[in-house]
């Protein structure tokens, strides 16, 4: 796995398979799997400044592409079978079925957002289709929030390191602390808020989910 990590190996992929390797990974990654997506993505664009065998646009196009097919399968498993996983599984790690209901009703209300900046946190970047299929999110609002966060992430990365070139394996270490850091004081917040909150949302929810079919418990 080291290895799959190395410039040197990821450039070799882009000059045996081009632009698929990058549209597959990426898509794996969406799904749940973990590999190197991001990396490959700037790697991929400093293989285009440096040598010119490929087109930017194409690497582009393809990390854009394979987030949201990535992520769109992920949302399809997790609605199939992600919410009785979680009803069937969950109270043996803490997650009792009011634990449940309230993340699912926030994620109902909030998940748009949650979706969107989710692709640019690596591990919830992994699961976000997963959970948003299992808490059943509507799949127009979760497209739209997906080919937005898609777009901006994988057009966004490849662009940037192409114009900075070599300068990105500078600052590509402190940047990733600083968007970690950012992303652990939201998340921690996050935390905080709905656990102290935790009753007052339950009630929400509970009343929510007299009215809402999308929040009825599936059986098991």
């Amino acid at each position: 796995m080291h290895n799959f990590f190395s410039v040197d190996y990821l450039s070799s992929l882009f000059a045996h398979y081009g632009y698929g390797v990058v549209g597959v990974v990426v898509m794996l990654e969406s799904m749940g799997f973990p590999l190197p997506a991001e990396s490959l993505l700037i790697t991929g664009a400093l293989f285009c400044a440096t040598t010119h065998k490929l087109h930017i646009e194409g690497v582009a196009l393809a990390g854009v592409l394979g987030a949201i097919m990535g992520d769109n399968f992920g949302y399809l498993i997790g609605h199939l079978v992600g919410l009785r996983v979680l009803q069937k599984y969950g109270p043996k790690i803490g997650l009792t079925s009011q634990r449940l209901l309230l993340g699912r009703y926030v994620f109902l209300k909030h998940g748009g957002p949650v979706v969107f900046f989710g692709r640019f946190i690596a591990v919830l970047r992994m699961f976000v289709a997963l959970l948003a299929g299992a808490n059943h999110m509507p799949w127009h609002t979760f497209l739209l929030h997906n080919a937005l966060g898609g777009i901006f992430w994988a057009g966004g990365y490849t662009l940037v390191a192409y114009l900075l070139g070599n300068e990105i394996l500078r600052l590509s270490g402190p940047l990733a602390i600083a968007f970690g850091a950012v992303a652990c004081i939201v998340i921690g917040s996050l935390f905080i808020f709905i656990k102290r909150n935790e009753k007052r949302l339950t009630e929400e929810a509970m009343k929510a989910a007299e009215q809402d079919e999308r929040l009825k418990v599936l059986p098991s």
